[in-house]
């Protein structure tokens, strides 16, 4: 059952990834959920409605798989979070923002299964404990993204143009500036 939520997991950020205009990002999203590390927990933890990582930290205190996953994952705000940073929480680029986005819908989706409703991204955000780490631009950006999908829907809201012009209001010329940093 745990390949199964994966795969269908990949097959839905797939999709809305296309939608966004990042195929390729839909394509390699969470690639490491199959190596061993995070595999194998997430079949000994798995829930179905909730990601088995959850589990894992109620009964361990931690989660190797969560550890591995966001340290290699563009996609998790905790891969650019650093604490002892001049900026702990950088400007992220619009394509792995985008694949947040992605991502943070199909989960919702995924674990609401048929109870889902275009409230459940924002549900899902205002859930999650990681804003502390990310950028208050994108922070921002992310709740009006959710705010629109519950509004309009998906479908009017995960387009190529208006995500660009959502992640251009909040964050404008500033991620050109980082990249040239990188």
């Amino acid at each position: 059952m745990h390949l199964k939520t994966i795969m269908k997991h990949r097959w839905l950020v797939f999709k809305l990834c296309c939608r966004a205009g990042i195929p390729w990002r839909g394509l390699v999203h969470d690639l490491s959920k199959y190596s061993p590390t995070e595999f194998w927990e997430g079949v000994k933890y798995y829930q179905g409605d909730r990601s088995p990582i959850l589990a894992c930290i109620e009964e361990e205190g931690y989660s190797k798989a969560k550890l591995h996953h966001r340290g290699r994952n563009k996609h998790h705000p905790a891969y650019w979070y650093d604490e002892f940073a001049k900026e702990p929480t950088p400007i992220i680029p619009y394509v792995y923002v985008a694949e947040m986005i992605c991502d943070k819908i199909a989960a919702s989706m995924n674990y609401n299964g048929k109870k889902w409703t275009d409230d459940s991204p924002m549900e899902y955000w205002n859930s999650r404990n990681d804003t502390d780490i990310l950028n208050p631009k994108i922070c921002d950006m992310l709740t009006e993204v959710f705010r629109m999908v519950a509004v309009y829907g998906v479908k009017s809201t995960i387009t190529k143009d208006n995500l660009r012009e959502i992640y251009d209001k909040y964050v404008g010329c500033v991620e050109e500036e980082y990249v040239k940093q990188m």
